[in-house]
């Protein structure tokens, strides 16, 4: 028996006939419907859930730790590992710590290009989600119709970044690169194109009554439970609690863009289908403002000691080949201090604290997660109810084994 069991669980297993007998099943690391390499270790009576005690580490990766052995700028690429279906959000909150700790400016073009790319970023996201939730739950031809969506997202961040996935395209100070002459027009091609796709799922499933029989009512999480337990996001939101970061505690010029914040009181996995849903609806309306009111100007914040200068400067400027040897070889120093930034990523509130001990290298990165916030949820929402809601309920809080591990 694992020591790490709790109690209950191991007295279940004792042999008394004036007790009713559990089993202690596990489910996973290699379980599709838990969304990674997460482990369950449940106990059940028939088919009711008692109990769940989530095993997690088997994709630890010490990324942390790593994180003081590199440069600032080092890091960067660090980020896009922990939530690897987000990874322009993790971008984004590490290097707007590292900014306000280095009190830089960003430009106004770099922080709404930002906003738009984080903005794809939840699409692509929600899509995966919005895909393999429906195939837990035995839809399978929604699967193919969101991950053909997807694709067209893909493209364009390989067209901006050469990478479909670990773009690593936001940088301490701006923007990696300048985006390619077509670069909007392809986003607005796929702006064009996802409402009425966004529709064909919900026409799909919504009206779907097998899909709504096997959700609703089904791991039920209040509002006082899911703060007392540090969810956030799409989960809290369903459960009645009305707070997005992006709103109510604005980063990267989010002030400037209008858009509803989907909740329901309901709180079950209906719920929280219906309010990602909704929310790929606004996301789309803010990729729309940032197009249509991109402002002209640099990429990358005036900081010749922090940020790389361009090419062509190197050509026929001495000073602009120092800075950039000093920078990729050395560094840069950032004043002692620490920050904490949270941004609103796609699965909740994500946060980077960061520790600068006055050196070119971070002291401490810490993360906080909200993947890793929400699996404690997980047992308040399935106890009591069948093992099958279980599927239901891990691909309603939409976790990635990622960022809880790291």
């Amino acid at each position: 028996m694992p020591d790490f069991l709790p109690a209950p669980i191991i007295e279940s297993r004792v042999d008394d006939p004036t007790k009713d007998r559990t089993m202690v099943l596990n489910m996973g690391p290699q379980h599709p419907s838990t969304h990674g390499v997460l482990r369950l270790v449940l106990e059940i009576d028939g088919e009711t859930v008692n109990r769940i005690v989530p095993d997690i580490g088997y994709l630890h990766t010490g990324i942390e730790k790593t994180c003081e052995a590199k440069f600032y700028q080092q890091v960067v690429p660090l980020t896009d590992r922990i939530d690897y279906l987000s990874p322009m959000s993790n971008n984004l909150c590490y290097c707007l710590a590292v900014e306000k700790l280095l009190q830089i400016e960003i430009p106004p073009r770099a922080q709404w290009t930002r906003v738009l790319l984080n903005e794809l970023t939840r699409l692509a996201s929600h899509l995966v989600w919005l895909g393999t939730h429906a195939m837990d739950i035995g839809a399978l031809t929604v699967f193919l119709y969101t991950f053909r969506e997807r694709e067209e997202i893909l493209k364009i961040f390989e067209m901006i970044s050469g990478q479909r996935m670990m773009t690593s395209y936001f940088r301490i100070g701006g923007l990696a690169l300048e985006p390619p002459l077509d670069f909007y027009s392809r986003v607005q091609a796929i702006l064009r194109i996802l409402p009425e796709k966004i529709d064909q799922y919900s026409n799909l499933l919504t009206g779907n009554p097998i899909f709504y029989n096997r959700l609703k009512g089904v791991g039920h999480l209040s509002a006082a439970n899911g703060i007392a337990l540090g969810v956030t996001g799409p989960p809290l939101r369903a459960s009645g609690v009305d707070w997005d970061l992006r709103r109510d505690k604005p980063y990267s010029s989010y002030e400037k863009f209008q858009f509803d914040v989907p909740t329901s009181t309901d709180g079950d996995v209906w719920a929280r289908y219906l309010v990602r849903l909704l929310e790929m609806r606004e996301s789309l309306k803010i990729c729309q403002q940032a197009l249509d009111g991109m402002p002209d100007g640099p990429i990358k914040a005036d900081a010749p000691k922090v940020v790389l200068p361009e090419r062509e400067k190197m050509k026929t400027q001495m000073e602009a080949l120092i800075f950039h040897f000093k920078i990729v070889t050395e560094g840069f120093a950032v004043p002692a201090g620490e920050v904490y930034q949270a941004i609103e990523s796609p699965r909740g509130e994500m946060g980077y604290y960061v520790v600068s001990d006055g050196t070119a290298k971070p002291y401490r990165v810490h993360m906080r997660n909200p993947s890793f916030a929400t699996l404690q949820a997980l047992e308040t929402m399935c106890k009591g109810r069948m093992l099958a809601d279980v599927v239901a309920v891990i691909g309603s809080i939409d976790i990635v084994l990622g960022e809880i591990d790291r």
